[in-house]
């Protein structure tokens, strides 16, 4: 297996708060997410959340189905901050899990909430892998916030009651699921498994140049990660922020976020029969 990781931070004044690591067994992302500019009820931050989670999940990685593995470690890291931080907190951190697992002759995979999972398998277009859900919820609030230029006091109002607005519908029926700290939402997750010659794990910040800006497709995005690899697909990425820094071509919440891709190329044994 050839790995190749990259991450890019919105802003260098503040921490990266997503998490990727790649294992001879094992790939794992997570994008973390937390009330912006807002108390959450923790000490720590959105970013030890997602560094804690990560390496609960890989030390779990070989124990049983990837749910349970998710279920356990969303337990230890809320137990690692209970007695300290207001888990109960709408605003608590969070985190979107992306799981591979290499096991035998396929990829074992669990996705939640809104990273982006690609498989290059035998058919001609990438399966692209996530949970519409957020997405879902987000669309209902978003408008008020997507009339204003990103920087002025009035967007930034907006934006922090677009947040108020989606955190009411985290984690329950009808809403979307994140890892927190109920380890039930493991049974949310989207899981899977399949015979691939190459995947990739992308944070949203490292999905926009598809999903939000519409300038390349999956397939052509996960061309670019073969062969220029991740470091060219944020740099590109970064291109298209900074020449609509107001977002009055592509509205968006932030004018950067953070940003993290993954790409791995599955050797031969990996591979579905010719």
């Amino acid at each position: 297996m050839r790995a190749r990781l990259a991450t890019l931070p919105a802003s260098p004044h503040r921490p990266n708060e997503d998490f990727a690591a790649v294992t001879p067994d094992a790939a794992v992302l997570l994008d973390g997410a937390g009330a912006a500019e807002m108390d959450n009820g923790c000490r720590h931050g959105v970013a030890w959340f997602t560094r804690r989670l990560g390496a609960a999940i890989l030390a779990r990685v070989g124990d049983g189905p990837l749910r349970s593995v998710l279920a356990s470690a969303v337990s230890a890291t809320a137990d690692a901050h209970r007695d300290t931080c207001d888990l109960a907190h709408p605003g608590s951190p969070s985190a979107t899990v992306i799981i591979v697992r290499f096991t035998g002759p396929a990829v074992e995979y669990l996705v939640l909430a809104d990273s982006v999972l690609l498989l290059s398998t035998a058919s001609e277009r990438p399966e692209v892998i996530t949970d519409p859900r957020v997405e879902a919820v987000g669309n209902r609030y978003r408008a008020p916030m997507d009339s204003l230029r990103n920087g002025t006091p009035e967007h930034a109002e907006a934006r922090r009651a677009f947040v108020r607005a989606t955190l009411g519908h985290r984690n329950r029926p009808g809403g979307y699921w994140v890892a927190s700290a109920d380890p039930s939402v493991a049974a949310e997750a989207i899981t899977g498994s399949a015979a691939v010659t190459s995947l990739a794990l992308l944070s949203d910040g490292a999905t926009r140049l598809v999903d939000t800006f519409a300038l390349e497709t999956w397939e052509g995005l996960l061309a670019s990660l073969t062969s220029a690899g991740p470091e060219e697909l944020l740099r590109r990425t970064r291109a298209a922020e900074l020449s609509d820094p107001a977002g009055s071509r592509w509205p968006r919440a932030k004018p950067h976020d953070d940003a993290t891709a993954v790409h791995l190329s599955v050797e031969a044994e990996l591979r579905p029969p010719a």
